[in-house]
């Protein structure tokens, strides 16, 4: 019996876990307005999301970026370029915002199975940017097509991944210095 309430109260959330996910959910936001245009806008976006998935672990990186898409489907200018609705998450680049849920699925879950360490950090990182940019891309390419016609991969690639790449590496590589200082602080 012991066994079973100490997991029924560990799977619960408390009002710090609320607070930290209100937080990233924040960070996110802010993160989405900075941007550079561009087909589809450099943003910090993927900053946050890995910074979040580094310092809150799966579970609740998971409820902050469910959080966040949430708040913009509500109508709240949490996307980039304090865009919001359901119009933007089923536009070119809803895609790439929706696989940021199966990025902190695969990445946290690959975290708290092999630990923190600088290694496993960069793998995580690297499978989850390469998820991100195949389901962004592939909603991208269904999207762009249905709109002005088909396009091919090498084309949607061009204007989706290959502009992004080092970009997101920076921001990624940012994220895990974060992780490194700030990670005793987050409980």
């Amino acid at each position: 019996m012991k066994g079973t309430n100490y997991m029924q109260k560990k799977s619960k959330l408390t009002s710090l876990d609320l607070a930290y996910i209100g937080m990233f959910i924040a960070l996110m936001a802010i993160c989405s307005w900075i941007s550079i245009p561009m087909a589809i806008p450099v943003t910090l976006q993927t900053f946050a999301v890995f910074t979040t998935i580094f310092l809150l672990g799966r579970k609740r990186a998971l409820i902050a970026i469910a959080g966040y898409i949430l708040l913009g489907l509500l109508g709240v200018p949490v996307y980039s370029n304090f865009g919001a609705g359901i119009g933007v998450l089923l536009g070119q680049t809803g895609g790439y915002m929706v696989s940021f849920l199966l990025v902190a699925l695969v990445t946290g879950g690959m975290i708290e199975k092999f630990g923190k360490k600088l290694p496993v950090l960069m793998f995580a990182s690297g499978v989850g940017l390469l998820l991100c940019y195949l389901l962004g891309s592939a909603w991208f390419v269904y999207i762009y097509g249905r709109a002005n016609g088909e396009i091919g991969l090498v084309a949607a690639l061009t204007m989706c991944v290959f502009p992004y790449v080092i970009p997101d590496l920076v921001k990624i590589s940012l994220a895990i210095v974060l992780e490194r200082r700030l990670t005793r602080f987050i409980h």
